[in-house]
């Protein structure tokens, strides 16, 4: 550790206090947000369950995004349906299993939201009365860090009322726009926990031969932007003996670490930002949060400047690769709800759709598995099953799935629906014909 000197010393002992009595400092509170992911703390947010059970603090409205499993286990239990609304703007399985535990199927609300304006959301739209947030230790200067989350964090962290951290060895120092001055800080505990892991799966055989439509489209130099999924997986695999590419992502993911390591994603041609790797989260294994630990190209910045369509397109040669649930025959894109069913959230797809089409010889690509439910049901639909668009048709580029790869930009919508009924998979062709003529689109 390194040596504080002792005024930070005795500020820092100060404010330091066991979880139980930092949420009784949060008594007076009504919205408490939580940081995303990696950083959601678990001792103040089982702490702050057994207070609201005994009824020491709240009722509470509780934001946040992509849930945990100790979130799940704390706070998000029908015992507190009477003392707590949870709000999430990003649903994670953590949350999807909670919808489906409640009594009440309004009990967890979800708040539709893009990533790069969350942070405005919850500092503006909803009064930031406390943030709970997980940090790294703090350095000499009386600097922790964000590590792994910046997003919302960055922004959240300087408007909330009350702020309190929860120090954790285990969070890697990272740079950007990540540090935190004790100034800025209410109260501190302190928990050593392993950070939340989240290993991918293999890619499947359709993963990778969707994956080599896009790689066949990704040249040296280019800026990526790469998100969850199989598929970005697959692609990033994939990208071996290509030279200079730059990041400018969202996520940091295990896939991404290889090719900073071998020099291929290097960030040399980048027009913006060059030789850093830009992310606004980071979300994977054990040693992808020891190869950001102190790593100065690695930087992180709020959703709201990453994810900034502005600030997307000031790299050239900006490509932008994500995943969807279904694409109807006009080109309306659903990323985030099954039927009638949350499912997660538009997270920052559009907003890289968008910023990246900007960017001068810009590419952007959704890409999908053609079929569901081992082949019964196609995801080239006529009408999205859900009815919530994530991408307007009139942002869509390229669109791929196994069966081909299309760019949607200047066809009109008897050109697309043809073009996506031959994306889809051959048993389902005839019928989204019949259908895209009853519907006069053919």
């Amino acid at each position: 550790m390194d040596v504080w000197n002792p005024e930070l010393k005795a500020l820092y002992h100060q404010r330091l206090l066991t979880p139980a009595d930092a949420v009784l400092q949060i008594a007076d509170c009504r919205n408490l947000i939580l940081g995303m992911s990696a950083a959601q703390p678990p001792a103040l947010m089982a702490a702050a369950a057994d207070a609201l059970k005994d009824r020491l603090i709240g009722p509470l409205a509780l934001y946040y995004l992509h849930g945990t499993d100790a979130l799940r286990r704390s706070l998000l239990i029908p015992e507190l349906a009477d003392r707590l609304t949870p709000r999430p703007l990003f649903l994670s399985p953590a949350d999807r299993d909670a919808m489906a535990q409640s009594a009440s199927p309004n009990w967890v609300e979800f708040v539709p939201a893009m990533l790069h304006q969350v942070g405005r959301l919850l500092t503006e739209h909803i009064e930031p009365d406390c943030f709970f947030v997980t940090v790294s230790p703090m350095d000499r200067h009386g600097y922790f860090s964000l590590g792994t989350n910046a997003d919302y964090g960055a922004s959240v962290i300087r408007k909330a009322r009350k702020v309190v951290v929860e120090v954790n060895r285990q969070m890697p120092r990272t740079f950007g726009e990540c540090s935190v001055h004790i100034s800025e800080i209410d109260h501190i505990v302190e928990h050593d926990h392993p950070l939340v892991e989240a290993t991918p799966n293999p890619p499947t055989d359709v993963d990778l031969r969707i994956a080599d439509r896009i790689v066949e489209r990704i040249d040296d130099g280019d800026t990526l932007q790469i998100g969850v999924g199989g598929v970005p997986n697959a692609v990033l695999a994939k990208l071996a003996n290509h030279r200079d590419l730059g990041l400018h992502s969202e996520l940091f993911s295990p896939a991404m670490m290889p090719l900073i390591q071998s020099g291929v994603m290097n960030g040399r041609r980048k027009t913006w930002m060059q030789h850093k790797h830009v992310f606004t989260f980071a979300l994977g294994d054990r040693a992808l949060y020891d190869f950001l630990d102190d790593n100065p190209a690695i930087v992180g910045y709020p959703a709201s400047w990453v994810n900034n369509p502005d600030i997307i397109r000031l790299n050239d040669n900006m490509v932008s690769i994500n995943s969807a649930l279904e694409i109807d025959l006009t080109g309306q894109i659903n990323s985030e709800q099954l039927g009638d069913r949350p499912f997660s959230g538009a997270g920052g797809q559009l907003d890289f759709v968008r910023g990246a089409y900007s960017a001068r010889n810009g590419r952007s690509f959704v890409a999908l598995r053609s079929t569901a439910q081992s082949g019964r049901l196609s995801r080239v639909v006529p009408r999205l099953r859900g009815g919530t668009v994530t991408d307007p048709r009139n942002d869509v580029h390229f669109v791929v799935t196994e069966h081909g790869c299309i760019n949607l930009k200047g066809l009109s919508i008897p050109q697309r629906a043809r073009a996506l009924i031959n994306l889809a998979a051959p048993e389902f062709r005839q019928s989204l014909e019949n259908e895209a003529i009853s519907m006069g689109l053919l």
